[in-house]
């Protein structure tokens, strides 16, 4: 550990001492880790530490060894420690739930990177690789109230355009792609998302992997704000159930799942006395449901064509926005 970050690290914690006591995960691409620390003398018994090593251009998981994936990430960590230092003290003060860490301060030394976090360990202990309906509804739950919470927002210091599969920031995968019709009407797709009436921030990744569960199961956090930014809160709500349903259940529980979102979002609107236009924005952001799954689908045909994600279900509602685009 480098000891201007511990030093610091003690600072923030008002801590005696230190020791890193698990490696929770390695970042995508082996650009760093995180771990947790246990705090010695502070009010606080363990915190989060994401340390991010940026000259770790080494290696990818799929082979996307490119200076442009790599600019990537480094533009991806930078938006989140803009996203922890200046926007997520809007979360924590808002009158909507939808709990993320708190952010306890960042460091930099050279290309070393280190986000303080709270240790959800602490309420939120439960990962989930497969989860029931009831659970998949808190998700959502947790959804609607973030995008409430950032309806009309600017995303300044953070992706103009959030998610990680976004068509500007992925022009290696797009020239990739073997469907010539998904191939050119990507911009048209990318365009109408970005144009929508109603925008938000976005999470950018809210698989199921990025949130946490309470023990009884009620109450959900999530974490990974890398690719976090404006767009229609569509955008999370379609790559989330794809992250977490087979196509036969999306298929059977779309509707219902949908409609429950957006009993979520008039109710989490209602509660902050917002001036929107409810009605509208329903219909505006059902009508980008299978636009935001075809903008996914086109990633991944680019990126990994044989992707488990790649299913009937949304393969059909792709073939279904191209076809009302006509040629």
């Amino acid at each position: 550990m480098s000891q201007k970050f511990e030093n610091y690290l003690l600072q923030v914690t008002k801590a005696k001492d230190c020791k890193e006591v698990e490696i929770i995960q390695s970042l995508w691409s082996d650009y760093g880790k995180i771990s947790r620390y246990q705090l010695i003398g502070s009010k606080t018994e363990t915190v989060v530490v994401k340390h991010v090593a940026l000259n770790q251009f080494t290696k990818h998981p799929r082979g996307w060894n490119s200076l442009n994936s790599h600019n990537r990430k480094v533009k991806s960590y930078k938006v989140e420690r803009s996203w922890y230092k200046h926007w997520s003290g809007i979360v924590q003060n808002s009158r909507v739930r939808c709990k993320i860490p708190e952010y306890f301060g960042s460091f930099e030394e050279g290309e070393n990177q280190w986000i303080i976090l709270e240790d959800l360990n602490n309420g939120y202990p439960i990962g989930k690789q497969q989860i029931s309906q009831f659970e998949v509804r808190a998700c959502l739950k947790w959804l609607a109230n973030f995008h409430t919470a950032f309806l009309d927002y600017k995303p300044n210091g953070l992706w103009n355009v959030g998610t990680y599969w976004h068509l500007e920031t992925r022009p290696d995968e797009l020239k990739k792609i073997e469907h010539n019709r998904l191939k050119v009407k990507a911009p048209v797709i990318d365009n109408m998302l970005n144009s929508c009436t109603y925008q938000t921030i976005v999470h950018g990744d809210a698989k199921l992997a990025n949130f946490c569960f309470s023990e009884n199961g009620i109450d959900v956090a999530a974490v990974d704000f890398q690719y976090v930014g404006g767009g229609c809160g569509m955008k999370d709500v379609a790559y989330f159930l794809g992250s977490c349903l087979s196509a036969i259940e999306l298929e059977s529980f779309e509707k219902e799942l949908l409609d429950f979102y957006f009993e979520e979002l008039k109710r989490a609107i209602e509660s902050t006395s917002q001036n929107t236009n409810f009605t509208e924005l329903e219909r505006e952001w059902r009508y980008m449901y299978p636009i935001a799954s075809a903008d996914f689908v086109r990633f991944l045909m680019g990126w990994m064509p044989t992707h488990q994600k790649l299913n009937s279900y949304n393969q059909k509602m792709m073939e279904d926005v191209l076809g009302k685009l006509g040629e």
